[in-house]
């Protein structure tokens, strides 16, 4: 029995056809789509690598299903940037270093950008730490992902009062 179900990724409108219901939508953006950024880390919901946008929230792939998400705008971390212009979570990921192994990075960059948008971030190093705690780092590079989150929401929230002004 096939499923058609109508997906906007990353701003493209996708018609897409499952022949399995259970299919989740990291398998279906990493095997059909080849949207490799979500990583499979421990696919039960514990580690966050798979962290993905739909529509705006930020999810755990590995869990959702993807039938369930009929007609559901999805961002991953290949639609952050802006042709050669990182978003600005990425461009301070680089600038704090909130990086090692580069294995949790696009779902850290993802679940900071949706906590952001949630007006969860703050300049409060812990909450914003509670905020990220659904997204594990194996490497230990917390200090440089937490301070990258509050410098990305900071320029954000600076860009958005000059641009109501």
């Amino acid at each position: 029995m096939n499923l058609s179900l109508t997906l906007t990724i990353n701003g493209e409108r996708r018609e897409i056809v499952l022949d399995d219901p259970r299919v989740t939508l990291l398998d279906l953006l990493r095997e059909r789509l080849h949207l490799t950024g979500a990583k499979k880390g421990c696919d039960r919901g514990q580690c966050g690598a798979c962290t993905i946008l739909v529509d705006g929230e930020r999810i755990n792939s590995c869990l959702a299903l993807a039938i369930s998400y009929d007609g559901a705008a999805i961002t991953t971390i290949e639609g952050l940037a802006e042709g050669d212009k990182l978003h600005p979570v990425q461009q301070a990921f680089i600038e704090h270093d909130g990086f090692q192994c580069g294995f949790c990075t696009p779902g850290q960059i993802m679940s900071a950008v949706g906590l952001i948008a949630e007006g969860q971030a703050c300049d409060d190093p812990e909450r914003v730490r509670e905020a990220m705690s659904g997204n594990i780092c194996r490497c230990g590079a917390y200090k440089g992902i937490t301070e990258a989150v509050i410098d990305a929401s900071g320029k954000l929230s600076a860009g958005k009062e000059r641009d109501a002004a």
